[in-house]
């Protein structure tokens, strides 16, 4: 597609939002039980998980595909396809946008996953094992692909433009997000539906999980995640959807749109290191950091929150609050910092997209949603929001997000604020 600009400069704001979680399947319920501190971490009941470290995950509950879509669909699809599809239709919903034939080609989707169509490709296995290919769904060839939920969505909203599947493992979300600001701000597109979609809660992912370590032991649903906390002793697998409509900044107020927030700037990097180990110097952490701070040409001291990515494991809570350390410096004691979770669990592809997410509305409302269970934070003089929600103006805030593989992605929120024109200044200035 051509790009309809040669600036690189255009502005992108956020006009829906759309969230699938294990605390609320829509973005007001999402939101108002992160600032109650409540968690959606439970026994598992889908399944027997009595064979795992732990019994425990953020599974979403309440959910019938055919609120969203018909059950021809719903049965084609994979539970993670089915969750970024709905998520999608409330963020369009949301932004009251719906796609023109001239709008078409100009909107693209881009919304990925970490594990994909794990629940199909576990019943596939199973089905080819106990009856040969003909017990097999038909349903498997395009519905157990990582881009069965971009297709369905784009299919659904009538999007001609690019679309695809990011997967960068836990920073999926956050890296389709970026990927997207950047196609608009470069010309390519004028809208994107982008974030990340994921449902690691079946035996085949969390058997995985549990294989690598990386699973908290704890049977206590009230304390098993605890990021930033010293008794914290690995992740708790969580299952959902994040999805944002991102548009040009002309483009939403030509059309008269309620603007969210500004998605300011991005920064995405790789460690390079190890496939499942962070960097301990937090080389490529810290460098996504300052990449998007530069690119939203913000500094340190402009920052007012950072929602962390703050796994709950001793690793990754120790290399990222040593980062924010190096830098934000003297900054870094006064800008709080917390973990959605330690409510949601790691919801793999779909965190780093429902993160951002709350990042908008922490922006929006000026209340910061708490890292709940930080009993007892390690020593390094940072402020982890802990228990309960905090009243605290924000009007810039950064969006942490890192995966396996050493993948790095960090995002900038700010408040909108209409560009001042010359005349405006003028007036102002009498």
């Amino acid at each position: 597609m051509p790009r309809q600009t040669q600036r690189d400069d255009r502005r992108v704001v956020v006009t829906g939002l759309g969230v699938i979680s294990p605390v609320g399947n829509t973005t007001q319920d999402f939101w108002t039980a992160l600032t109650e501190g409540r968690s959606g971490i439970k026994r598992i009941t889908r399944y027997d998980a009595d064979s795992l470290p732990t019994p425990l995950a953020g599974e979403v509950t309440g959910f019938d595909p055919r609120a969203y879509m018909p059950n021809r669909t719903a049965r084609r699809l994979d539970r993670f396809a089915q969750f970024g599809l709905a998520a999608a239709l409330e963020a369009m919903d949301g932004a009251k946008l719906e796609i023109g034939e001239e709008a078409a080609p100009r909107t693209a989707v881009l919304v990925g996953s970490g594990y994909g169509p794990g629940q199909m490709t576990l019943a596939g296995v199973r089905a080819l094992d106990r009856g040969g290919r003909r017990a097999m769904t038909p349903y498997l060839a395009a519905g157990g692909s990582v881009d069965s939920a971009s297709t369905e969505i784009a299919g659904h909203i009538g999007a001609r433009g690019p679309s695809g599947a990011m997967v960068a493992a836990c920073a999926t979300g956050a890296t389709a997000i970026g990927d997207a600001l950047r196609l608009i701000r470069h010309g390519y597109a004028d809208v994107v539906v982008a974030g990340g979609s994921d449902d690691a809660v079946n035996p085949l992912d969390l058997a995985a999980a549990a294989n690598v370590g990386a699973l908290s032991r704890s049977t206590d649903p009230a304390r098993a995640s605890r990021p930033f906390d010293r008794a914290r002793d690995g992740f708790v697998m969580g299952a959902g959807a994040g999805v944002v409509v991102l548009e040009s900044a002309e483009h939403a107020e030509r059309r008269g749109a309620e603007i969210l927030a500004e998605v300011a700037g991005y920064g995405v990097t790789t460690d390079a290191y190890h496939s499942t180990h962070p960097h301990p110097e937090g080389i490529a952490v810290k460098r996504a950091m300052t990449d998007a701070l530069a690119d939203a040409g913000a500094r340190p001291e402009d920052i007012d929150y950072i929602s962390a990515h703050g796994t709950s494991t001793e690793l990754n809570d120790r290399i990222e609050s040593a980062a924010i350390r190096d830098v934000f410096g003297d900054h870094a004691p006064r800008v709080p910092i917390s973990s959605l979770k330690s409510m949601t669990g790691h919801m793999i592809g779909a965190a780093g997209a429902v993160e951002l997410i709350a990042t908008v509305q922490a922006v929006r409302t000026g209340v910061l949603p708490p890292t709940v269970n930080c009993d007892d934070p390690e020593d390094l003089g940072l402020d982890y929001v802990p228990h309960r929600a905090r009243r605290h103006p924000t009007r810039t805030a950064l969006s942490n997000s890192f995966g396996f593989g050493g993948h790095n992605a960090v995002l900038v929120v700010r408040a909108w604020a209409p560009a001042t024109t010359s005349a405006d200044q003028q007036e102002g200035q009498r």
